[in-house]
């Protein structure tokens, strides 16, 4: 019997390693590409561990990235590397994969099938953005054509939506806003001072954080208000509401077994421990939801979660929410028992510490490291992707496990328990129409484009039908500050273009 197997620390995952870039080049074309930002982040980790582990990696995981395209980047990273890990991946589009990599890292671990694994993620999409508009020409890999472009929101959403405008996540995440605070009994006007307050305490912890991308708090107001540089997106939200993907950031995380820890001489006050997750998904299409004021899978994942904090959301030292959009965290925070005061983020939040787009989670992780080794001792990572559709939560601790990591983290089943009946979808209606959710597009100038209403019509189907521009009455009922509209009745008639309109009673 070999010495790993009369010892169970080898078994035992821990982080030892983190590491960040954040890249703000003078000039458009000295920013650097995201295999070199994923590099440099991984040589961070290494530093911050204290051992040469880089080498020894056998299990790489690399976050999706948008803001170029190569052929098998996580090839090209082990390349540079000089490493040929077993597990080598480059998974697909989701906000909540990060989370789900570190945990799958540290399962391999717990199996035995690894002693070392990365995880890492890196976007240049503010390097990107400006070299496009500049008709620049970035001296990076060349971008690769040929490899297809990741499927995203619309290549899973009815054509109805795609049509009305509601398929990108700044104005489907809305619909959770508006039914969620209605189900809380909140009036508009009360669930955007929610907003703003949580808002607020994420910039608060960016302003601290070294590495975001907008240091400084902003007030609740600041948020809240529309102005020229703050302007409305899809009510409610304003720009300093949503994520920020303009950003040029790398981040990584080292994870290996607690014996090879210490035979590493890494000192135990380095040492974070998983303890465990859980994991459950929606349906990609928002539509085929059975309603849109709280998530079964999320309230699944959460509640696992708490299960090993002793079932109690306030056992919690720190804790990162996912913030793409405030219902989110309000939702989340919910489930958890927290109250209206909560401290959502070691991090700062996609808005303002930055959001490189699937890989904010892999900061946090490093921030949550971090925020341990200064004294926390418990911490919850939940990240979340799609529309409200896959949630992965994950429990990191300064104190070793009692027990194996758990390998079956699937909390599916309890998820789809929950479920009720969900309504038939139709693209034609008439008669009566009850407000479902709803949202509002606005242009660039401010301007109201049209609204969107989800409604459920006389036989209980659901459809969902625009308010145009000019109709003034309709659109003031529905940004009524004071009194939702959520479960006001009106006429549905189908316009001549064949989209159902919806006018109120």
């Amino acid at each position: 019997m070999t010495d790993k197997n009369k010892n169970p620390e080898y078994r035992i995952p821990v982080i030892v390693g983190v590491g960040e870039i954040v890249d703000r080049p003078k000039a458009i074309t000295e920013g650097l590409e995201p295999l070199d930002l994923l590099e440099q982040a991984l040589r961070r980790a290494e530093a911050d561990a204290g051992a040469k582990l880089l080498g020894e990696v056998q299990s790489l995981d690399v976050v999706n990235f948008l803001s170029w395209r190569y052929r098998d980047p996580e090839q090209l990273l082990a390349q540079r590397l000089g490493i040929a890990p077993t597990h080598c991946y480059y998974g697909p589009v989701g906000g909540e994969s990060p989370i789900r990599y570190i945990h799958e890292a540290a399962k391999r671990i717990a199996r035995g099938e690894c002693s070392v694994a990365a995880v890492c993620g890196a976007e240049a999409q503010s390097s990107a953005t400006k070299a496009e508009r500049a008709g620049a020409k970035l001296p990076w890999t060349p971008f690769a054509h040929d490899v297809e472009e990741p499927k995203r929101g619309a290549a899973f959403q009815k054509p109805l939506a795609v049509k009305l405008g509601v398929f990108r996540p700044v104005t489907v995440y809305p619909f959770y806003e508006a039914a969620s605070s209605a189900h809380w009994g909140q009036t508009p006007r009360e669930a955007m001072a929610e907003s703003g307050t949580l808002w607020s305490r994420y910039s608060e912890d960016a302003a601290q954080n070294p590495n975001a991308w907008l240091k400084r708090r902003y007030a609740p107001e600041e948020i809240t208000t529309p102005t020229a540089d703050n302007r409305l997106i899809a009510w409610p939200y304003n720009k300093l509401m949503v994520a920020n993907p303009s950003v040029n950031m790398g981040g990584a995380l080292l994870l290996t077994s607690l014996a090879k820890a210490r035979a590493a001489g890494i000192p135990e006050d380095r040492l974070v421990y998983p303890l465990g997750g859980a994991s459950a998904e929606e349906p990609r299409d928002y539509l085929l939801r059975d309603q849109f004021y709280e998530s079964h899978p999320q309230n699944a994942v959460l509640n696992a979660v708490m299960d090993l904090a002793g079932g109690d959301g306030r056992k919690f030292d720190a804790i990162e929410l996912y913030s793409c959009f405030p219902c989110v965290p309000k939702m989340a925070r919910r489930t958890l028992g927290l109250g209206a005061d909560v401290q959502p983020t070691v991090t700062g939040g996609l808005t303002f510490f930055g959001a490189p787009l699937n890989t904010y989670m892999t900061h946090a992780a490093c921030a949550m490291v971090r925020r341990l080794r200064g004294g926390a001792e418990l911490g919850l990572l939940y990240g979340q992707g799609g529309f409200v559709t896959k949630h992965h939560a994950l429990v990191v601790s300064k104190t070793p496990p009692r027990e194996a990591l758990v390998q079956e983290t699937s909390v599916q089943t309890e998820a789809d328990r929950n479920r009720r009946a969900v309504p038939e979808f139709v693209t034609e209606a008439g008669g009566k129409g009850k407000v479902e959710s709803f949202t509002v597009l606005y242009g660039r100038s401010g301007d109201v484009e049209h609204g969107v209403v989800m409604l459920r019509t006389d036989d209980d189907r659901r459809t969902l039908a625009r308010i145009p521009a000019t109709d003034g009455a309709t659109l003031a009922h529905l940004l009524d500050m004071d009194r939702t509209p959520v479960g006001s009745i009106g006429e549905i008639a189908m316009a001549a273009d064949g989209v159902p309109e919806w006018r109120v009673a």
